[in-house]
């Protein structure tokens, strides 16, 4: 199965592609209408636009560092996914984009990092929790937060991972529990994505690394701008090896020629019986 992730909706309506993402809300918080005819996608704690109008929702570390695009490492401003008023808000486009299409992926889940957060709302939220562990505690409100986003969707639910794969990574630096998560997730997205792919090697390693950690089906997106078309295809050929589909992102004419040519080289390759031959 190919896909493919815009924010142009007649491209996914494209028929080299068996399924469209169309962004509805993006990290940096801008917005559309949803579509019927593909599957929704919202950035929910990723969100330059909110952080610019309220810094307050912004997750800070035990030194009251943001996390936002001032830090070197971070490309976006995070929300802290304590807040319920954000939280709410989110809960509100997801409704719009189920009420188009009952099928919705959920981007930009989770914390920043594992030092993140120290906000007061955080702190007084784990102080009167019941538990003692702020990692356990930081888990429980990233599974929270997507059990009830699922419960509004009636279709699949896709959520994206951050690509990384070892063991405790994802539950240590974003309060990710794929165990407890995997309970309300259909089906997992798991960008791996690279300007050139002129070597595939780090790919594959991830790609089998969650190939062994998870059980729900899994998805991975390819990076297709700018991307030289036989480096993508050969970057498919590695994913298809792994994932349950493969979805292009961002540049749906350089994906649908990858898979031109990917289709064209198979046919010329089909044989029909042994030639004739004269005794």
């Amino acid at each position: 199965m190919y896909g493919v992730v815009t924010r142009n909706a007649e491209e996914v309506r494209w028929p080299e592609f068996d399924r469209g993402f169309y962004e509805v809300k993006d990290v940096t918080g801008r917005s559309a209408d949803p579509i019927e005819d593909g599957v929704n996608m919202v950035s929910c704690f990723g969100d330059n636009a909110a952080a610019d109008a309220d810094p307050s929702l912004v997750p800070v570390d035990d030194m009251g560092r943001p996390a936002d695009r001032e830090r070197e490492y971070f490309d976006w401003a995070y929300i802290c996914p304590s807040r319920e008023d954000y939280r709410e808000g989110l809960f509100e486009i997801i409704d719009d984009c189920a009420a188009a299409n009952p099928d919705v992926r959920l981007d930009d889940i989770g914390f920043p990092r594992a030092e993140y957060c120290r906000c007061g709302v955080c702190e007084q939220r784990f102080a009167e929790s019941e538990y003692d562990d702020r990692y356990e505690w930081r888990a429980s409100v990233i599974t929270e937060f997507v059990a009830d986003a699922a419960d509004r969707i009636p279709g699949d639910v896709y959520m994206t991972l951050y690509p990384d794969p070892y063991p405790g990574h994802l539950y240590e630096r974003a309060g990710i529990d794929l165990e407890a998560v995997e309970e309300h997730v259909d089906e997992f997205v798991v960008p791996l994505y690279d300007t050139a792919y002129e070597t595939t090697y780090w790919l594959e390693t991830i790609a089998k690394g969650f190939e062994s950690a998870l059980e729900t089906p899994f998805n991975i997106e390819l990076y297709a701008v700018n991307v030289d078309v036989d480096n993508l295809i050969h970057a498919l050929e590695v994913a298809e090896e792994y994932g349950n589909g493969v979805f292009f992102g961002y540049e749906a004419s350089n994906a649908r020629a990858a898979l031109r040519r990917r289709r064209a080289d198979e046919r010329e390759g089909v044989t029909h019986g042994e030639p004739n031959s004269e005794s």
